[in-house]
């Protein structure tokens, strides 16, 4: 690196100029700013997949629930009871006439 003077010491043009040099770009300048264009852009990227990741996880935990949900309340509801002369018919009919 090199030393550079106080900027109390330096009179005003030389000052500007020094900023001026400052401000002016270089070739290492674009070089660092595609590099973290590149990264920022890649890290965007992968937020935007990780959110999509969580969204889609989401819907499917509430679509397995919403299913086991339904499923439960199918099982746990009693199955409606026969009257007693539709299991005399059945079994009538299966082993004919007169068992």
């Amino acid at each position: 690196m090199t030393d550079h003077p106080h900027p109390n010491d330096l009179p005003d043009p030389a000052l500007d100029a020094l900023f001026a040099r400052a401000r002016t770009l270089t070739p290492e300048d674009s070089g660092a700013a595609g590099r973290f264009l590149t990264t920022h852009r890649a890290r965007q990227e992968a937020a935007r997949q990780q959110r999509a990741r969580t969204r889609r996880a989401g819907w499917v935990s509430a679509a397995l629930a919403s299913a086991a949900v339904v499923a439960g309340l199918t099982v746990l509801r009693p199955a409606p009871a026969l009257p007693s002369s539709a299991a005399y018919d059945a079994y009538q009919s299966a082993w004919g006439e007169g068992w």
